[in-house]
């Protein structure tokens, strides 16, 4: 009984808090998430989530989400200057698990949490978990056009390399041609010292379902002078090599000064 009494005034607080926070919920909930979605547009953060073609939709979205939440701000303020407001909290006329309002807070605290955390880039360690393969794309109609109408292979992204190789997986057809590939290093266990794997993650929807793709790359050197997730520009030749028991298309560099060392992209992965 005394506990109870000794904390009967913090309960009591709490409950006038509650009663006086829980009709702004939906409202801030709603206005956050707007919010959120306009901003990770302007600020080029939708390229860590969605797939490009999607960026119109969402952009729109937020600006709906927040003139509903201006909107129910508004009547919120209206309520409480009216007399016939009363001091109650609002009648729940049905049976929930949780008491009124947590769904909501919920839906505000990963508002604001999206608002103030940056989202984490995926790197080597997920790209070896989910596992890389030169051909690791749907293979589609799309994809053998491609083939028979190439890109310079100079100018052929890592995304078009492996379209291409998924068209006509034959390595020695495209030995001796030239690749210039931005992507981040892998450090694979199946590779001798001097290669290393150069990868990015491809999505088609989400980050949620994001692929690593990547090429062995031939070093002059030892790959431990290149830390995993660091981003590099290689220039080398196309050749190929036999590892791990089968033949693979892999790019030879002849010096160190064919691989430069690059910041992070906006747009860190490739959009297929």
């Amino acid at each position: 009984m005394a506990f109870a009494r000794r904390w009967q005034p913090v309960l009591g607080r709490l409950r006038l808090f509650y009663r006086h926070v829980f009709p702004w919920l939906d409202a801030l909930a709603i206005l956050a998430w707007g919010i959120l979605l306009v901003k990770k547009r302007l600020t080029g953060g939708l390229a860590l989530l969605i797939h490009v073609n999607y960026f119109g939709l969402v952009f729109v979205a937020g600006w709906i989400l927040m003139a509903i939440g201006l909107v129910l701000l508004g009547q919120r303020f209206a309520e409480q200057r009216s007399r016939r407001k009363t001091a109650a909290t609002p009648e729940v006329r049905h049976i929930t698990l949780f008491p009124p309002g947590v769904g909501t807070s919920l839906l505000l605290g990963a508002a604001i949490a999206g608002l103030v955390i940056p989202p984490r880039i995926l790197g080597s360690e997920t790209a070896l978990q989910r596992g890389i393969a030169e051909s690791n794309l749907p293979y589609t109609q799309t994809q053998v056009q491609s083939f028979f109408n190439p890109i310079k292979p100079e100018d052929r992204s890592l995304l078009d390399w492996v379209r291409t190789l998924n068209a006509y997986p034959e390595p020695d057809a495209y030995r001796g041609q030239t690749a210039n590939i931005t992507g981040f290093v892998v450090h694979s266990d199946q590779l001798p010292d001097n290669y290393l794997l150069i990868a990015r993650f491809t999505i088609a929807c989400c980050a949620v379902d994001a692929s690593p793709i990547g090429l062995p790359v031939k070093l002059p050197g030892d790959r431990r002078e290149y830390p995993p997730d660091t981003w590099l520009e290689i220039t080398g030749t196309m050749t190929t090599e036999t590892l791990d028991d089968r033949r693979q298309l892999v790019i030879d560099i002849e010096s160190t000064a064919d691989i430069e060392e690059i910041p992070t992209p906006a747009n860190p992965y490739e959009n297929r």
